[in-house]
């Protein structure tokens, strides 16, 4: 697990399983948000995607924090599960 982004809204997570007897490794990101107090974990062709986004952003002239909140959270309207404390 690493954290890859954390603003006052989201944080960010790449997951990283491995292999489990006959399971293949798999992957993918949690996305928090903040505010909503839920959260969301993405894989397969979703978290390509969510990649691919990301490395455009990084790849444009000087995003804003402003710039990767207003992208991450599109996926977090998805986001369903409610953050827990324990």
């Amino acid at each position: 697990m690493e954290m890859l982004y954390n603003s006052d809204s989201f944080t960010v997570v790449q997951v990283d399983l491995p292999a489990d007897g006959d399971a293949p490794a798999r992957g993918g990101y949690e996305i928090v948000d903040k505010h909503a107090r839920k959260g969301i974990f993405i894989e397969g062709v979703v978290a390509e995607g969510f990649k691919a986004g990301v490395q455009a952003l990084m790849d444009s002239e000087d995003p804003s924090a402003d710039e990767f909140d207003d992208f991450i959270e599109g996926y977090t309207e998805l986001a369903q599960q409610p953050l827990v404390l324990h």
